[in-house]
């Protein structure tokens, strides 16, 4: 799903190949789209912070890794 937003005043929804005019749309179908844009953005927030979490873990465990070379 994109939404095109060339023309703010018209904007597009492209959904599956087909383009939709989005003021066009039943209310109930425009409620649908804000809630799946609300999932995107909520998904995307969580992709970063799994990313964030990774590189940190990394980090530790190098950390880890050092300090654990000075032990005999």
């Amino acid at each position: 799903m994109s939404e095109n937003t060339n023309d703010s005043a018209n904007p597009v929804l492209t959904f599956e190949g087909k383009k939709y005019l989005i003021n066009e749309l039943s209310n109930e179908i425009k409620e649908s789209i804000k809630v799946l844009q609300i999932a995107e953005t909520q998904l995307k927030m969580h992709q970063d912070t799994l990313k964030l979490l990774s590189i940190s873990r990394n980090s530790l465990v190098n950390q880890l890794r050092e300090k654990l070379e000075n032990i005999e």
